[in-house]
């Protein structure tokens, strides 16, 4: 079963620390999450910059509406 999403606030601590060069196992313990969650957070954060959450990508249709 999938947990909830984490808000912007904690996200944002978790990179804070990162920057100041803290591991991700340190940053793990102290905030009380998943090591693959703050590696994801880190590597989304690297990619695209920011820690906001981003849209989510849809299939399209398979079948369109053409009157």
């Amino acid at each position: 079963m999938r947990s909830k999403e984490l808000s912007v606030e904690p996200r944002d601590r978790i990179v804070s620390r990162h920057r100041s060069g803290e591991v991700y196992q340190n940053i793990s313990a102290a905030l009380k999450v998943p090591k693959n969650t703050v590696a994801s957070i880190i590597l989304i954060w690297k990619k695209f910059g920011t820690t906001e959450t981003l849209p989510r990508v849809v299939r399209p249709a398979k079948l369109s509406n053409r009157g």
